[in-house]
């Protein structure tokens, strides 16, 4: 889509008349970021002019880096945009914990004691069977699920950033050392699989957080360790808690230590699995409405839906197109189950909301969430646009303003996660029918028992969000940046996100990450492959030795064609 580059400085030395190259972010390397893929490519650091002759460097190279204009780049990277800005996000530097100021230390203990009380509050219902799922299951059993799907989640939001940030290292540098990391990079890294395992991922993500709110989720009535009222109601019955738990624990956490210890943090079978699972959803063909989307607007756009595989033979487009089709049946469907109990007020909404009102705030949420989806991907789009044609567009020139001033970007990448979480808790409540109002004679649309079981777990309710809360809006971001970025309703959503953010309701996920990385052992990328300046001065010094190699041939051949055999 866009490829940028960090912008230096060239600063006269006085003492020596020489110039210096000095990145802005005081980074110890310059980058080249492809916003598409989402991904950072280390090309190496240049710290002196003369520094830059010992290496082989040519100065003007270093002196002026040049953007390079894709914006006829294949759309089909377009759906994997957008998630791996959180690997952008956290990968910046080295795990620090801030601690300047006594406002920062009291965020973190503010946020840890929260996380410890929703954890508590969370596993107390379980074990008095006060929830849904142990309500029906044993304690033990939903207590085990719930904390396996809190884990399972973090390596597919950890893992997703390593995939992504391992693209353009040589996988013959961990081939020894990480054998399982190697294996989950040449499954992913091949042909179109990792815009297959990005799609895969998003509606696993979606399940697991539908299935956690089954396992968390309180009954009516809840009461817990003899807690006032308005406690229960404010962290159990409202699902805070169980938000606050999964986004600490099973997000923040995991993307933490897996920006800077990649190669650990996906070095394991679980990771394996996740993969192949997440390339199973998407071969399901469960997703392929998306594709059709993507291909509309391919066509409306005019950029080539791209791929990094051969052509298709006529049996496998009939394949991908009957795919289609079918997903198409189960998207309709399942919004026509959703409403339908929605209509009937027959879901898990919080008592006391009109129906009518209930499918307004369900598509709400799902605009909401979609927009947070295709907001970042729309403004990288726009991030290298000359500032006077921005411009042009007042209401998409302020939103990018707000978003990349300072550390707002950081700020608005933490506070988003945090929303997107929320929403779709509060989205997985609402699409979630009542298992207590349906037998057979109320089943939906007179379907036997099984099927309005296998309906009352709410997973239709997670296709509908994957597609049409999701995938569906980073396409239309990404046709249309200045149309998208010019809502109104993102300048009051970017607002929202650097407010949360500020709170440090979150604050202990850096806390927890530094925990986690000393019991893991996780080790940071370059105690294994070296940093990007060292491979940078080993390249240079192959060079030299390599050009010193085809002069000494030279002045061979010469010395010979001259009768000069002492060359």
């Amino acid at each position: 889509i866009i490829e940028g580059v960090n912008t230096f400085d060239m600063e006269e030395s006085e003492d020596e008349g020489t110039s210096s190259v000095k990145s802005v972010d005081d980074g110890d390397q310059y980058q080249t970021i492809n916003i598409g893929e989402m991904y950072e490519q280390s090309i190496g650091t240049v710290d002196t002019v003369e520094q830059a002759k010992e290496d082989s460097f040519e100065v003007d190279d270093v002196k002026k880096v040049e953007v390079v204009d894709e914006t006829k780049a294949p759309t089909r990277s377009i759906i994997v945009a957008g998630a791996e800005s959180i690997r952008y996000l956290f990968s910046r530097g080295k795990i620090k914990i801030n601690t300047d100021s006594m406002a920062n230390v009291i965020k973190y203990l503010v946020s840890l004691g929260l996380l410890v009380f929703s954890v508590v509050i969370i596993m107390a219902a379980i074990f008095t069977k006060q929830t849904e799922m142990a309500k029906n299951l044993h304690p033990v059993l939903a207590f085990v699920f719930f904390w396996f799907l809190i884990v399972w989640l973090g390596m597919m939001e950890g893992g997703q950033g390593c995939l992504v940030g391992l693209q353009p290292v040589d996988n013959t540098l961990y081939a020894k050392t990480h054998p399982i990391t190697l294996k989950n990079t040449a499954l992913v890294h091949k042909g179109d699989n990792m815009e297959r395992f990005i799609v895969g991922r998003q509606f696993l993500v979606v399940l697991v957080i539908f299935l956690i709110n089954m396992c968390g989720a309180s009954i009516k009535n809840a009461e817990v360790l003899n807690l006032p009222s308005i406690l229960t109601e404010i962290f159990l019955a409202s699902g805070i808690a169980m938000m606050l738990t999964t986004i600490i624990v099973g997000q923040l956490t995991a993307q933490v230590n897996a920006a800077v210890c990649m190669l650990d943090f996906i070095n394991s079978y679980f990771m394996l699995f996740t993969c192949h699972v997440s390339l199973f959803i998407e071969f399901s063909g469960l997703l392929h409405s998306v594709y059709l989307i993507q291909i509309i607007f391919a066509r409306i756009t005019g950029n080539p839906v791209g791929s990094n595989q051969p052509t298709r033979s006529r049996v496998q487009h009939l394949f991908f197109w009957g795919r289609i089709l079918v997903s198409l049946a189960i998207l309709a469907f399942a919004l026509a189950v959703t409403l339908k109990a929605l209509f009937d007020g027959n879901t898990k909404m919080w008592s006391g909301v009109p129906s009518v009102v209930s499918v307004v705030i369900f598509f709400l949420l799902l605009s909401f969430a979609g927009l947070m989806d295709g907001m970042q991907i729309a403004a990288f789009a726009l991030v290298n646009l000359p500032d006077e044609e921005l411009r042009l567009h007042p209401f998409a020139h302020a939103n990018c303003e707000l978003m990349f001033s300072g550390r707002s970007l950081q700020a608005f990448l933490i506070g988003r996660q945090i929303c997107v979480a929320c929403c779709m808790f509060v989205v997985a409540r609402i699409s979630t029918l009542d298992a207590d109002y349906y037998d057979n004679d109320k089943n939906i649309f007179g379907v036997s028992d099984s099927l309005q079981n296998f309906f009352n777990t709410g997973l239709l309710g997670a296709v509908v969000l994957t597609v049409i809360g999701s995938l569906v809006w980073r396409i239309i971001a990404s046709s249309f940046p200045i149309a998208f970025m010019s809502n109104l309703a993102i300048y009051f959503i970017i607002h929202l996100c650097l407010i949360l953010e500020k709170s440090g309701v979150c604050s202990s996920a850096w806390l927890l990450a530094l925990w986690h990385k000393h019991i893991m052992n996780y080790k940071t990328d370059e105690v294994y492959i070296g940093t990007s300046k060292e491979g940078a001065a080993a390249d240079a010094k192959a060079n030299v030795k390599k050009d010193e190699k085809e002069i000494i041939v030279e002045d061979v051949e010469i010395g010979t064609l001259n009768g000069d055999s002492s060359c």
